[in-house]
């Protein structure tokens, strides 16, 4: 388990996890952000670790929390963890962003810190400059792990 940095003020350090939740349809979950900052903006699901969790748990906790999607921990795969200065505005953060794959039928609700969720394309998504952070940046990553590669392909390939 990877440990926080000892936060001392204007130096602090964030660990945060992100999920990118793609249906087989290849739509993916966004949420509306209730807070600043980016209060509006489209993001992907996501928040602070809590004390003693892991970022795979706090990614499907914050998952359920946000937008009603339960999954198991043990299901999501890593995309990448996300730590380039400034990718915050309220200062240094780091984020492993996990990809969850559900069910078509899956039913998302808005609650804590989301305003509204949306299931979007994927490919819309990547391209969407609006979306909060650097989550347009997790989406592409995500969707060529998805295409094998080729972020231009609509289907989605197994991952193993």
């Amino acid at each position: 388990m990877v440990e926080q940095p000892p936060a001392d003020g204007a130096n602090a350090w964030h660990y945060t996890a992100d999920v990118v939740a793609v249906d087989p349809d290849g739509r993916v979950l966004l949420i509306e952000r209730r807070w600043e900052p980016f209060t509006g903006c489209w993001a992907l699901p996501g928040g602070h670790l809590d004390e003693g969790e892991d970022s795979r748990h706090a990614a499907a906790r914050e998952l359920a929390e946000e937008a009603g999607v339960r999954v198991d921990a043990a299901d999501l795969t890593l995309i990448g963890t996300y730590d380039a200065p400034g990718r915050d505005p309220r200062g240094r953060y780091s984020t492993d962003a996990y990809l969850a794959r559900v069910p078509a039928d899956t039913v998302a609700v808005a609650d804590d810190d989301a305003a509204n969720v949306r299931w979007v394309e994927l490919s819309s998504a990547e391209e969407d400059g609006t979306l909060a952070f650097d989550h347009a940046d997790i989406l592409r990553v995500a969707g060529r792990m998805l295409t094998g590669g080729d972020a231009g392909g609509g289907h989605l390939t197994p991952l193993t």
